[in-house]
């Protein structure tokens, strides 16, 4: 795939947006107790005629940003129920999006849904009433971010890792760690960027379970105070050789482009970003200790008014032809293991390792930190306002 700037804009603004801290008063990444009891849809019924939706840029397209881009009329046409979509910046503006009871669902990233899921402000998911959801990937089904108590709260959509990407005119050594940005960062002091976001700090944590076992690490977002602390270290270290924090990706773009960053993390579809302009040549690679990544789920309000709509467009996201339209605009792995057959670009698929387990099972999905260990090792982890306090810190 050779996207342009002017076709992702809109996509990748709110791309860059996911799991930024931002200054909301609600950062905590719940309770850990276990969610308000509630049953999900247990028949799906007419469409209420209405939808009320909160998705990331480039997730419900209409047609208004470019006409050849629209598959919310077709499904407005086909359910009957029209669709009306505000668009989330953040995670945490989402999370207060769907506590105004304004809304029907959300195209929630893993920094979110827990904090959805425990406060009761969605509901668990009937995926019998989702027949797409059969042929979703199934390393996508059941996991820490999207289900509790073996109940699933929402459907995948779509997901992709955070990257390893270099100048290969400038970084001549094709490296293959996280220590070319970490340990090895001064070899390219002033030309390293990184990803900015508290939920950075599971990068330098997926780091050091690889290099430093004697820390404990088994899960980058289950930290205790101790394991944060190295983490927050390790980028405190990193900092001396930082170009910049980039969440707008334009940034990370522009900033290879002249040479200010030449190594860093980065998303696939950026690097096809910058070799579709043909100004500098960069690689990717998916580290040796893995990396982390994102898996976004959309999920049904606890009191959905259009619930029923919501169903229907849970299972029209997720039909292949249109899981393939929002993967390739939007430029991410689709969850729907058919949408393959549909992607303008034949190799769109093998380029995201769409369909590769293997590779999946590589990256460790943005999930919230919370006190009660997401991993289910203890009681005694940091919550994500700690790890906002902590990316304060190391910034500066």
């Amino acid at each position: 795939m050779k996207p342009t700037l002017a076709r992702l804009g809109l996509a990748l603004a709110a791309c860059a947006a996911l799991v930024v801290a931002c200054s909301s008063s609600d950062t905590s990444g719940g309770s850990g107790q276990a969610p308000p009891k509630m049953e999900p849809l247990s028949a799906l019924g007419n469409g209420e005629g209405e939808l009320n939706l909160i998705a990331w840029a480039g997730y419900a397209e209409n047609g208004s940003n470019d006409p050849k881009v629209d598959w919310v009329t077709p499904f407005e046409k086909e359910s009957g129920c029209k669709v009306n979509v505000k668009l989330g910046n953040t995670s945490d503006e989402m999370v207060q999006l769907m506590r105004s009871g304004q809304y029907d669902g959300v195209s929630a990233s893993g920094d979110a849904t827990l904090r959805l899921i425990y406060a009761g402000d969605v509901a668990p998911v009937n995926t019998s009433l989702v027949p797409n959801y059969a042929t979703i990937s199934p390393f996508l089904k059941d996991k820490p971010w999207n289900s509790v108590d073996g109940k699933m709260y929402g459907i995948p959509h779509g997901w992709g890792a955070n990257l390893l990407m270099y100048n290969i005119g400038v970084v001549h050594d094709a490296p293959n760690s996280w220590a070319s940005v970490f340990d090895g960062a001064s070899k390219y002091k002033g030309k390293v960027t990184a990803y900015d976001s508290p939920i950075y700090i599971a990068d330098a944590a997926l780091y050091l379970s690889k290099t430093k076992p004697e820390l404990g690490i088994k899960d980058p977002y289950s930290l205790t105070s101790t394991q944060l602390d190295a983490a927050v270290e390790l980028l405190k270290a990193q900092k001396e050789n930082i170009s910049e924090y980039w969440s707008d990706y334009t940034k990370e773009v522009q900033a290879f482009e002249s040479g200010t960053s030449v190594i860093g993390t980065t998303w696939q579809v950026i690097a096809n970003t910058i070799g579709s302009e043909n100004k500098v040549q960069v690689n990717t690679v998916l580290p040796k200790e893995g990396s982390t990544g994102w898996s976004d789920t959309w999920m049904v309000a606890a009191k959905a008014a259009h619930p029923n709509c919501m169903y229907k467009w849970m299972d029209w996201i997720t039909s292949p032809k249109v899981n393939a339209q929002v993967a390739e605009y939007f430029g991410e792995a689709p969850a729907q293991t058919k949408a393959c057959d549909f992607t303008t670009e034949k190799d769109f698929c093998d380029i995201y390792h769409a369909t590769d387990e293997n590779y999946a099972s590589e990256i460790h999905y943005w999930t919230t930190p919370q006190k009660q260990c997401v991993d289910g090792s203890g009681d005694n982890c940091t919550a994500y306002d700690e790890w906002v306090d902590k990316w304060q810190q190391i910034k500066g």
